[in-house]
């Protein structure tokens, strides 16, 4: 495809795992498990941002949200559910026939495509929300990729982006504990190097020309065996929301 930002060696990882996608035992067994704690915040943000009633139905009607690095659907699907025009992007081709077949049968639609960030700028996409969840620790290029991100918002457009914080707590649990212990996800899923400090993404983000509004932590709890959204500990899963100005 001729872009710079995009890591052969990531994208193969991930075709290996396309099937297993919505299995909620399988290999995404982490994705599933946090996906309730990142919707409530992806929701929430979205809400506030566009003045909208969750409790409403189909309160996302109108606005055009792009889920980049998509993988199966588990964040498009809820975006389609609540009325928003969703496109669904991956560069991993292997992911989108799993992608496309479990949103018919849901009866959603969704428009699901093999490029990147990158190619939809150069086709004039744009949209009020691009949700970029777990992918930046895996480009080659993540200012390049951020600054496509920007060019992919419309002015006031909304950009919801998570990642893993480069601590030694994060090399514990994302890797030795989900890669080694619990066999949650394949060993080498992740590299700790390419984990960004939520300093380091803050910087990124406004140097790609947007303005970071909010950051939250995402916080497994041993205990519940469930995740949940904290105002202080970033120590290992975050997401943030930044705005283009």
């Amino acid at each position: 495809m001729g872009v710079s930002t995009i890591d052969p060696g990531e994208i193969a990882k991930f075709e290996a795992m396309a099937a297993e996608w919505w299995d909620p035992n399988g290999k995404f067994k982490p994705l599933h498990m946090l996906n309730p704690c990142r919707l409530d915040y992806i929701t929430q943000q979205i809400a506030a941002e566009f003045d909208r009633d969750l409790t409403q139905p189909k309160p996302f009607a109108g606005l055009r949200i792009l889920d980049i690095g998509c993988g199966g659907g588990l964040l498009s699907e809820p975006m389609a559910r609540l009325g928003a025009d969703v496109v669904g992007a991956d560069a991993a081709e292997g992911n989108l026939p799993v992608a496309r077949v479990h949103a018919a049968q849901q009866g959603l639609e969704i428009d699901y495509r093999h490029t990147s960030a990158e190619d939809l700028v150069t086709q004039g996409e744009q949209f009020d929300v691009v949700l970029n969840m777990e992918v930046i620790e895996h480009v080659a290029d993540p200012l390049a990729f951020l600054t496509a991100c920007h060019n992919l918002l419309v002015p006031g457009g909304l950009m919801i982006c998570s990642t893993l914080n480069r601590t030694a707590k994060s090399f514990a649990m994302a890797i030795v504990g989900a890669e080694y212990v619990m066999r949650w996800l394949p060993k080498g899923t992740h590299e700790w190097s390419k984990f960004i400090t939520p300093e380091e993404l803050y910087t990124l983000l406004q140097n790609a020309g947007l303005n970071p509004v909010d950051r939250k932590g995402l916080v497994f709890d041993k205990l519940s065996w469930g995740w949940s959204i904290s105002q202080r500990d970033l120590s290992v899963n975050y997401v943030t929301a930044s705005v283009r100005p």
